[in-house]
This record gives structure tokens, C-alpha cells and sequence, in this order.
């Protein structure tokens, strides 16, 4: 019996395959930062967000210059690396095969 393709799966096939461990990992660690900030300073980068639509270009210099302020204080850097698999570099890479003349 032949596979279905990728493209025919239903979203609930496609749920099914999402990596949960993953996930769940994202989950914590954005908590972990989002908690690093006050009430206070959630609520206005939850405002400055939702009244830039995702653009900060939108913004005023000055709404600009907190929402900067606010995402440094997320330490998205940090965020990312922390993501990232840890076996960096682990990967193996395929040899190159010289060209049998």
C-alpha cells in the first residue's frame, strides 16, 4: 500500500506530528523570560505589540526606543540560544567523495 504524500495529510495527521517535547520546552523557557519583567512592563510591551501590529516601524521614536528597552530585558538572544539543541556541532556532515578518474 503506497504512502500518502505530505501534501494530502489532514491537520489532524499533521497535529498528531508536531514535536511535543519541543514545544513544551519553547513553553517554559518563554515563560521564564516573560517572568523576568514586572506587571507593569508586560502590560506595556503587551500594548506597544498590539498597537504596532508587529511593526515597529508604526511606533514613535520614543514608544520605539522602550519597546527595544523592554525586548532586551527579554534577553531574546539568550532566549534563542537556549532553544537551540544542545548538541551543537554534533551533526554529522557527509564526506565529500572524490571523483573515482
Amino acid at each position: 500500500m503506497p504512502r500518502p504524500s505530505s501534501t494530502s495529510k489532514s491537520p489532524r495527521h499533521r497535529l498528531k506530528a508536531l514535536p511535543w517535547a519541543a514545544l513544551l520546552r519553547a513553553g517554559i523557557v518563554i515563560r521564564k523570560r516573560w517572568r523576568t519583567l514586572s506587571d507593569k512592563e508586560r502590560a506595556r510591551l503587551t500594548g506597544l505589540v498590539r498597537d504596532s501590529r508587529g511593526r515597529p516601524s508604526s511606533l514613535s521614536p520614543k514608544d520605539r526606543k522602550e519597546l527595544h528597552r523592554l525586548a532586551g530585558k527579554l534577553d531574546l538572544k539568550g532566549m534563542a540560544r537556549e532553544l537551540m539543541p544542545t548538541g551543537r556541532g554534533r551533526r554529522r556532515r557527509r564526506k565529500r567523495r572524490c571523483p573515482v578518474p
